[in-house]
């Protein structure tokens, strides 16, 4: 039997990875590495995913037996994004702080997805990226005086957070959609254009273009502050895509922030 070995980063070598509890009754076939050295592999039918030290995944290649196949296909990728859906639940997509047991749930169930991956090389399927997508969870987050110079404590409240990406153009949007109370702005919105260049097999690099605050009142009310928005919510820099199907994007920027997208009209 043959198997492909997926080694984390080497920061993590030796750091708890949680199984989300929604997954833990899931059959499956992996190998753990204690902190000896020795793998220990399980493929019982009765084996439960705990909370372990993991230190490698063990992937089944065709190789595997019809009964290791059947085990590994049990955990499938739309259970994973259901269970991930589940989590996102009432976080507001993570932007003012999700708690760390929350957090570690959300990673774990991210990393099931990476592996499963069913377009390794996306930027060779432009056709998969284009379109609109929403953000749906990341760990980009927008807390202390910086919520407060912005308006979120009180009277401004967020919207959608939206990417539109023209592949005939080489172009992407960002969209930061607003609602003002008492100004009755329930469109206003920040708008970031920005080009892309496929840089290797998975990734892009970005370049900022131009912003745009529309309507003009909540111009003058953001007017100091665009500094801070573009600190916060400029896409410029390499992005990494690590996980993409017809509905679901995962990406890495290169400050390692993660990002969920869901495909949305």
């Amino acid at each position: 039997m043959s198997s492909k070995l997926i080694q984390p980063p080497s920061s993590m070598a030796a750091s708890r990875v949680s199984i989300p509890r929604r997954l833990e009754n899931a059959k499956s076939f992996v190998s753990f590495i204690n902190f000896n050295g020795k793998t220990l592999s399980f493929s019982d039918n009765s084996f439960r995913l705990r909370h372990m030290f993991i230190g490698k995944v063990t992937e089944q290649s065709s190789a595997s037996s019809p009964n290791e196949q059947q085990q590994e296909e049990e955990i499938t990728v739309s259970q994973i994004k259901e269970e991930l859906y589940e989590a996102l639940k009432g976080i507001n997509r993570g932007v003012f702080g999700v708690k760390s047991d929350k957090k570690s749930e959300i990673e774990s169930l991210v990393k099931l997805l990476e592996c499963r991956n069913p377009t390794p090389e996306p930027t060779g399927e432009l056709d998969k990226i284009g379109g609109c997508w929403k953000l749906i969870y990341s760990t980009i987050t927008v807390l202390g005086s910086k919520r407060t110079k912005l308006g979120l404590r009180d009277f401004v409240s967020l919207g959608d957070l939206l990417q539109l990406i023209d592949i005939a153009q080489g172009k992407t949007v960002h969209v930061l959609k607003f609602d003002v109370r008492g100004l009755n702005l329930l469109d206003g919105e920040f708008r970031i254009v920005a080009s892309f260049k496929i840089s290797s097999k998975s990734s892009v690099d970005i370049t900022y273009e131009s912003s745009t605050i529309k309507p003009d009142q909540l111009m003058n009310i953001f007017r100091k502050n665009m500094d801070l928005l573009l600190e916060i919510f400029n896409p410029e820099g390499r992005f990494e895509i690590s996980f993409l199907d017809e509905d679901l994007q995962v990406g890495r920027d290169g400050k390692g922030n993660v990002f969920v997208l869901q495909r949305t009209e």
